[in-house]
């Protein structure tokens, strides 16, 4: 039996937010628990940037954010214990995990639930058809592509416009696939209008709102899927369907909260979020069990999830102490405009704030933005438009086959799939930190250096230029 003053219970950004909190708000022994052996959860897969705007400002890749989140609990001195299924815990704050070397058993004063969300599957939402192969969550293709480099299909469909969906629309494309449509039952996409922006206008990637896919055609493998648009009860109009041809359906339709562990002890949810229900101080109805993130209710961004745990951990250090809890409050976890963007308009991904920025043709004014990046954002678009590019690397030497990487600045758009193809051909070599160089690009006689966004602990070896 281990004994701690604080578990957290899950090493994604929540998790690794409130074990660094709580140690600094004074706990002896604060113990971080995953079942992945590595920190950083769903973060390290989603190599795409735009983490950190809030909590460190600056445009973050998700590895990037997990392991400045990470070097912050071992600078405070968290006790990391990965590699470690939780199985069950109990009422009094006793917890069971499953690991390679068989049980370990935990008994903390205060527990911090930390253990996300996951997604809703074709079962879910009860999709018509047969039951071919080359059916995927978004999630799990994003590591398929991102972590196992895997592409699952050349011509691709996605059901939803979840943030996931869009981004992995982006991706796919990049990578060489044909997206063919995505399509979302709602009048409105559902992620952030930046990424509708980015990830599918960039690209022409046809978006279908008030669509569905109405049945799954193929026997071993899809062949194809039959879209409709629906009607106001969300039922699918039959006689307005057609047929797209895929090998691949990719499904971004919502997540769920992650807390069966937490059942096991009597943990209440929330009817309407199906998350840990809380009082206003992230504590659960089990006394000294608090919830944070995901796994309390699905929120925009992984800094909002941080800035939740970090003050679920310092609770369960004043829960200890007997000290007065502090207060969460709700409207922190506001996120950017979501939706399309408006007509004429460019979703400004330099802030927070996500400012739908306009040009006004007739007269050169400038509108919609509430800082002077978004005026030069739009100037720069409407000049020659530039993103800076995420994406992987070949990795040799490393436990995964793949590193992510981001280039050191923007460059043109319209060079992007070039790069990508062009770093299909090289690789690196491990082991890696974090902002090394492992390759370089030129285009219209710009250098484009592409840097490591993770660190991969290897025996030594050169980088391949």
């Amino acid at each position: 039996m281990e004994r701690c003053d604080v578990l957290v219970l899950g090493a994604g950004p929540g998790g690794l937010a409130a074990a660094a909190a709580a140690k600094k708000q004074g706990a002896e022994k604060v113990i971080l628990l995953d079942r992945d052996k590595k920190a950083g959860g769903i973060l390290n897969q989603c190599i795409h940037d735009g983490f950190g705007l809030i909590r460190y400002g600056s445009s973050l890749s998700g590895p990037e954010y997990a392991l400045r989140a990470l070097n912050e609990a071992r600078e405070a001195g968290v006790t990391l214990r990965l590699g470690l299924q939780a199985v069950s815990m109990t009422p009094d704050r006793r917890l069971l995990a499953q690991g390679e070397e068989g049980l370990a058993e935990f008994e903390a004063g205060a527990i911090v639930l930390a253990t996300g969300c996951r997604e809703r599957t074709r079962g879910a939402i009860a999709i018509p058809g047969t039951r071919p192969a080359g059916i995927f969550t978004a999630g799990v293709l994003q590591n398929f592509v991102n972590v196992r480099n895997m592409i699952c299909g050349k011509r691709v469909v996605i059901l939803g416009s979840g943030d996931i969906g869009l981004i992995m629309a982006r991706r796919l494309t990049l990578e060489g696939a044909k997206v063919e449509a995505v399509l979302e039952v709602m009048p409105q996409p559902g992620g952030l209008a930046r990424n509708v922006s980015q990830c599918l206008y960039d690209y022409g990637i046809p978006l279908y709102c008030s669509h569905t896919v109405s049945n799954i055609i193929g026997k071993k493998k899809i062949e194809a899927v039959e879209a409709a648009p629906v009607d106001e009860k969300m039922n699918p109009i039959s006689e307005k369907s057609w047929i797209i041809p895929c090998d691949a359906l990719v499904l971004s339709v919502g997540l769920i909260p992650e807390n069966e562990v937490a059942l096991t002890a009597g943990l209440i949810r929330d009817e309407k979020s199906g998350g840990a229900k809380t009082d206003g101080f992230l504590m659960t109805n089990l006394p000294g069990v608090f919830a944070c993130g995901n796994c309390r209710k699905v929120m925009d961004l992984a800094d909002f999830v941080s800035r939740q745990g970090t003050l679920a951990g310092e609770n369960a250090v004043r829960f200890l102490k007997g000290e007065a809890l502090k207060a969460w409050q709700e409207q922190e976890s506001g996120s950017m405009v979501k939706g399309l963007p408006l007509p004429g308009s460019v979703t400004c991904p330099l802030c927070p704030n996500g400012c739908q920025v306009v040009w006004e043709e007739a007269t050169g004014l400038i509108h919609g933005n509430r800082c002077p990046r978004g005026e030069a954002f739009i100037r720069q678009e409407r000049a020659h438009p530039a993103r800076v590019l995420t994406t992987t690397l070949r990795l040799e030497g490393g436990e995964s086959p793949l590193i992510s990487v981001r280039s050191h600045k923007a460059f043109g758009l319209e060079h992007q799939r070039e790069a990508v193809r062009q770093l299909k051909h090289r690789s690196a070599q491990a082991p890696v930190q974090a902002g090394d160089v492992l390759a370089r690009l030129f285009f219209d006689g710009e250098e484009i250096q592409m840097l490591a966004g993770e660190e991969i602990l290897a025996p030594a070896g050169p980088s391949v230029l």
